[in-house]
């Protein structure tokens, strides 16, 4: 008996999840299902152009296990456009990543799916709608690149 697979972290939630043949009626058509870690995998190298090893690691999975998700998406959507086949995406086994918001005005924290709700600028403290907010790390923390530039709780002598 195979173990359950592991959940994949995903940070894309498709809006569209119904593609099919112009011209043909829905209900003349057969369906293939590909899974949300699926389109991610696509998602991942395919549009965003990552190497193996980075799309492995953003989904949590091992090289392997990412090129078998790849492999799998591949092939699914090679048999729907040669053969004419919808695609449906659906299911899966996946968890959404969440980013993390800190306002430095009333110092409330929340999160946000990835690919969900406002970009940028265009984010606003939910508590008391100031505008200077930022990205953080789940321990508050400033994120990434933006660290060094906002000066909050950093050594300013680099």
């Amino acid at each position: 008996m195979s173990r359950p697979p592991k959940c994949r972290r995903v940070e894309f939630m498709p809006e569209l999840t119904f593609f099919k043949p112009a011209g043909i009626p829905v209900s003349e058509l057969d369906v293939v299902q590909l899974t949300v870690e699926e389109l991610e995998a696509i998602r991942l190298k395919d549009l965003l152009g990552l190497e193996q090893e980075g799309c492995a690691e953003k989904m949590g999975v091992s090289r392997p296990t990412y090129h078998r998700i790849l492999s799998s998406a591949r092939g699914k959507v090679a048999v729907a456009l040669v053969e004419g086949k919808a695609i449906r995406v659906e299911g899966g086994h996946f968890e959404m990543v969440v980013r993390h918001f800190k306002c430095f005005d009333c110092d409330h924290q929340w999160e946000l799916p990835c690919g969900v709700g406002p970009r940028g600028s265009e984010i606003t403290c939910p508590q008391c709608q100031s505008g200077d907010v930022s990205r953080v790390n789940k321990d508050g923390r400033p994120y990434g690149c933006h660290a060094k530039k906002l000066g909050r709780g950093n050594n300013q002598d680099n």
